[in-house]
């Protein structure tokens, strides 16, 4: 039997992690937004790791309350001052223009274009990241002490951009499993030049998808890269039919800042993929958090509305604005580390594991311990207090009687997940323990 990801050493996953780093630097400098080529372009990339599938949504199409807007492209976008120097270029920072601007070319006083700039007083040299998609507005992103230092006179601003018919873009990556239920990982993809918030999930997902791809897996495994909001309802109005088959999910991002792995439940807040994160972060070190369920946040507030209440919870370190760099260009590939991105691949990869080798089992000889030793399974020099194997055999031939899960006895016997799934395992091989899920319950080996 292979290592489990749960208990290999942490550096084995750090080339992971140092490939997911210089995919992050690679996407950086596209423009992406809730529509577009840049996400499209984005999305091609992503494909020279995984196959994926491609939806386009056409504007118009109804999403429950919402519907796809118009497409955005950006051509070009500056401002020059009275002697044609360019004083912001869309060109040097993407988030210099506000996402979804609309096309303008004129000339305005100092006084007048003050209405379309914005800054960080407090950060002056970050550029701010701000959007606009649906009302029509233009403006631009800047320093605040290149602010302070436009001179009265007169500017010329060039916004060529595109609004027009077209479509969202959804990206899709299913691993078939032995079942058709599924688990579904959500990233966003919609955010121009900002490193942690979101291309951390963007690759980390990629590189994440392309190792289960050599795994067999119980469940079939979704990932889909959409824009935010606007995508994973549209995502959930094209599946809702399906959506029956979801058992559990994770909406992940921001997973390269220094700050601690952050565990959301979901809405139902006992979900198995509540419990799953708990349990692994639980043996991570101080300073992880689980926090409750509220409907601010990312996708998971869409997946968690009343009308679908689906498993879904959401793996950050730092949560959304809980950082400084938030929405501005510090964030940038400077500000995520390789240790952190390690560190939370390990923990997606951990999590996911519970959720594919958990199992209600049954005890097919609950008339007193079986004879473990005689089936190779126990020491054969008594006296001494069992290991941590032979403590799981104990625990799991006591609690399968059909109700706990694999998961249950882990947490009641504060023993890690693989240990007890191992242990359930061997007992199966030995012809003590039988699934009474339908499931075989085998790991994910790395």
């Amino acid at each position: 039997m292979t290592i489990p990801f749960q208990e290999a050493p942490r550096a084995e996953f750090v080339p992971d992690a140092e490939e997911a780093h210089g995919l992050i630097r690679e996407l950086y400098p596209i423009c992406r937004s809730i529509t577009g080529d840049g996400v499209r372009e984005t999305l091609r990339r992503l494909a020279r790791i995984v196959p994926l599938q491609l939806t386009e949504v056409p504007s118009g199409t109804a999403v429950f309350d919402w519907e796809i807007p118009r497409e955005w492209n950006v051509r070009a976008a500056w401002i020059r001052d009275s002697s044609g120097r360019t004083v912001v270029d869309f060109a040097e920072h993407s988030l210099h223009l506000v996402s979804y601007s609309v096309p303008f070319r004129g000339r305005l006083s100092l006084d007048e274009l003050r209405k379309h700039l914005h800054s960080l007083p407090e950060r002056p040299d970050w550029i701010p990241y701000r959007t606009s998609y649906y009302r029509d507005y233009w403006g631009f992103c800047l320093r605040h002490r290149d602010l302070l230092a436009l001179e009265p006179g007169e500017y010329e601003v060039c916004v060529d951009t595109r609004l027009e018919p077209g479509s969202l873009t959804l990206g899709e990556f299913r691993l078939a499993g032995r079942s058709s239920d599924e688990i579904v990982i959500y990233t966003h993809v919609c955010h121009p030049s900002l490193a942690n918030d979101n291309l951390t999930g963007v690759a980390l997902c990629a590189l994440l998808a392309r190792k289960l791809a050599e795994v067999p897996l119980r469940h079939t495994l979704r990932f889909v890269w959409g824009p935010g909001t606007i995508g994973s309802l549209a995502w959930l109005a094209r599946n809702e039919a399906s959506l029956g088959r979801l058992r559990h999910g994770l909406v992940v991002g921001l997973l390269g800042d220094p700050g601690p792995l952050t565990y959301k439940a979901s809405r139902r807040g006992d979900a198995d993929v509540d419990r799953a994160a708990r349990h692994v972060l639980g043996r991570f070190p101080a300073g992880v958090r689980c926090v409750d369920f509220e409907p601010y946040g990312y996708d998971e507030r869409q997946f968690c509305s009343p009308g679908f209440n689906l498993p879904f919870g959401r793996l950050t370190r730092s949560s959304n604005g809980a950082y400084p760099e938030y929405h501005t260009s510090a964030d940038n590939p400077e500000f995520v580390t390789v240790p952190a991105l390690a560190e939370s691949l390990q923990a997606l990869y951990r999590i996911l594991g519970v959720l594919e080798g958990n199992a209600t089992e049954r005890n097919l000889a609950p008339k007193g311990e079986p004879r473990l030793g005689k089936r190779g399974l126990y020491g054969s020099m008594g006296g001494g207090a069992p290991g941590e194997f032979e403590n799981a055999l104990l625990w799991v031939l006591n609690q399968s009687d059909g109700g706990p899960d694999l998961l249950s006895v882990a947490d009641r016997a504060r023993l890690p997940f693989p240990v007890v799934e191992r242990a359930a395992q061997a007992l199966r091989g030995a012809g003590l323990l039988t699934d009474s899920t339908g499931t075989d319950g085998k790991e994910m080996n790395a």
